[in-house]
């Protein structure tokens, strides 16, 4: 989001505070922000605040000609990138739904040209009555955009939906609308991460040690470059990354039939460690240890290789990306990879240390060019790499 333009709309409600910390993770982000500060806003939070935060000037009066001259509001509800209302209140949506403009806040946005995200925040009860349902309906056909609100409890001591949506939740929202007019906008992406596991008994299955960490990393910078990004994952304990369509899954032949459900896709990350072998029988009760110690044998088989089938499939996406974690030979063995599986390109990294879990990668991009060697960085940072070079190549392919 660095270099964006933010125009955030504060409308009043307790929920207000949260505008501050959304300000701030703007600010964060590299992200301009400019506030507009109802007079019902500023009675729960003060300009001064604002000011502070975002170091721009807070504008809260339709009718003030120093304002004007500096920037009318026509120019102010057109200069950002994006407007973001939050909190929404049912005053501000039925305004905007109905055409009202009475205030700098209503006035802004039926002035805009830009996108609206709205971030309600109200009474459960006025959240869920015919007015406010009808507006959002309209307001929604008008394209404006919706975070949240969420379930939980109210200032007013009633519980259900009408919590304003948390600011990192607002942010992420903000990140996904930016990225409408991203590298990768209209393209779509499929991602899979995390191990796979294989049943044993009921108790006991084979897997790795495969945290999820990179691949969920990849799908949210996929996202954030405007890609409609699917991840398939094994069992992880990672919270799914803002606007993704995950789907969850145990085994291999899970994966792969998750993974076919999916396409057509423009674009395959294999992030997953899938699991080269299962057991060829699962027991149905948990497997004893027998009086005489003799250790049951366990006869493995082998199972879809995933790649090999994704990469010869009838609707193959049109880039498809495989890794290897290697131990020894980590480049060597990646080429062989690659030919072998028939992908386009093999990222490879050396899991004999604690890249598995860790939040710390590096990573040799693999393609019929040559060799790429990436430097040592976070999880993080090889996703947004990796997806800026995807948009490279379907820029180039253009």
């Amino acid at each position: 989001m660095r270099g964006k333009s933010i125009l955030l709309i504060i409308g009043g409600g307790i929920a207000a505070y949260k505008s501050l910390e959304l300000a701030r993770l703007l600010a964060q982000r590299g992200v301009t922000c400019r506030a507009i500060l109802t007079k019902a806003g500023a009675q729960f939070v003060t300009p001064l605040s604002l000011a502070s935060l975002t170091g721009e000037k807070v504008y809260d009066d339709l009718f003030s000609l120093t304002d004007e001259a500096a920037m009318g509001h026509i120019a102010l509800s057109r200069s950002a990138d994006l407007v973001v209302v939050a909190p929404a209140t049912a005053d501000l949506m039925a305004k905007m739904a109905n055409g009202l403009a009475n205030d700098l806040a209503s006035t802004a946005l039926l002035a805009t040209d830009k996108a609206v995200l709205m971030a309600p925040a109200m009474n459960v009860r006025m959240w869920e009555s015919a007015a406010v349902r009808r507006n959002r309906a309209q307001l929604e056909k008008d394209g404006v955009l919706f975070v949240g609100p969420n379930d939980g409890e109210m200032a007013c001591g009633e519980f259900g939906p009408g919590r304003m949506a948390e600011p990192a939740e607002i942010a992420a929202a903000i990140e996904r609308a930016l990225a409408v007019n991203g590298p990768l906008a209209g393209l779509k992406a499929l991602v899979t991460a995390g191990p796979t596991r294989e049943p044993v008994d009921p108790v006991r299955f084979l897997a790795n040690h495969s945290s999820g960490k990179q691949g969920y990393a990849i799908a949210e910078a996929l996202v954030r470059a405007g890609a409609e990004t699917t991840l398939v994952s094994g069992p992880v304990a990672i919270a799914a990354p803002p606007g993704v369509t995950l789907k969850h899954v145990t085994t291999a032949r899970e994966m792969l039939a998750a993974c076919e459900a999916a396409l057509p896709a423009d674009v395959l990350v294999m992030a997953a460690a899938v699991a080269d072998w299962r057991p060829d029988m699962i027991a149905n009760s948990k497997i004893k240890k027998s009086t005489d110690r003799v250790v049951p044998l366990i006869k493995l088989v082998e199972n879809p290789d995933i790649l090999a089938t994704l990469s010869a499939h009838a609707q193959r996406p049109r880039l498809v990306i495989g890794f290897a974690a290697e131990t020894d030979d980590v480049v060597r063995n990646a080429v062989a990879k690659r030919t072998r599986k028939g992908a386009d390109w093999i990222l490879a990294n050396d899991v004999s240390g604690d890249v598995m879990g860790g939040m710390r990668n590096r990573v040799h991009l693999v393609s019929e060019t040559g060799i790429e060697d990436w430097p040592e960085m976070t999880k993080a940072e090889v996703g947004t790499r990796l997806a800026a070079r995807i948009a490279e190549t379907f820029k180039g392919a253009a």
